[in-house]
């Protein structure tokens, strides 16, 4: 009652290619490990992603101080093929103005952090308009948390406290109440979003259909501090999908 149920893996190839995924390794380089073929790995690793997908948490931070910022990642539709002339395949280096969309094969990724806890939530979303930002924070985070961003529009309307920084003017960090700490910033959030470009970075590219599969291990490998047997349990469970 696993993914694995007629996949005819030994115990130690379905140990080792878990391990694989939820480490961030190409599915080439598991399979070359395990011995198995890529084609494989890849269709185990996305019913585990959509798994993970399924599980991550949907409850709000507890922390009092969080940041919430957006990242914009290069996937579109990578292996698929492109018959129509009208519509060719993406070039590789989208290098589009302004803020990404799903449609334009700059997916957005939002992220809120809490300071103390360190716990973060991941979502891959299509647009980063008000509607969609504001959902994103008020469900991830407490009603009276104060919240971080950038001063983008998009957060213009949240029923938080609310701090910005301008980064458009150079604005990194500031000190609102005078005690001689930049309390207001988003640089935890910077420092997440390192981690999320590493974790996808030997990838070389993802299908935008799969990448909040990616996201999601990605998030679980932040906020997990020890791996328990539940949850292995639920990555690997079947779904009756």
């Amino acid at each position: 009652s696993t993914v694995f149920a007629g996949k005819q893996l030994k115990p130690t190839q379905a140990v080792l290619l878990l391990r694989g995924v939820c480490k961030g390794e190409p599915s080439a380089a598991i399979a070359r490990e395990i011995g198995v073929t890529r084609q494989t790995v890849l269709s185990i690793r996305r019913v585990i992603q959509e798994q993970a997908t399924s599980i991550q948490p949907k409850t709000a931070l507890s922390d009092c101080v969080t940041e919430t910022d957006e990242m914009f990642q290069n996937a579109g539709e990578k292996s698929d093929p492109h018959l129509d002339e009208a519509d060719p395949p993406r070039r590789r280096a989208n290098k589009q103005k302004g803020h990404g969309t799903y449609d334009n094969d700059r997916p957005p990724i939002v992220g809120t952090v809490g300071r103390e806890s360190g716990q973060v939530r991941l979502r891959l979303v299509h647009h980063t308009d008000g509607k969609t930002l504001e959902a994103h924070v008020h469900k991830f985070t407490q009603s009276e948390a104060e919240v971080h961003t950038d001063e983008w529009r998009g957060y213009n309307h949240l029923l938080r406290p609310h701090a910005t920084v301008c980064h458009g003017k150079k604005e990194w960090a500031r000190d609102d109440d005078g005690d001689g700490i930049r309390e207001v910033h988003t640089n935890t959030t910077e420092g997440m979003w390192t981690t999320v470009r590493n974790f996808l970075r030997p990838f070389r590219g993802v299908h935008k259909k799969y990448l909040s599969g990616y996201i999601a291990i990605c998030e679980f490998g932040i906020n997990l501090k020890r791996i328990s047997c539940h949850f292995i349990s639920q990555l690997v469970a079947c779904t009756n999908s």
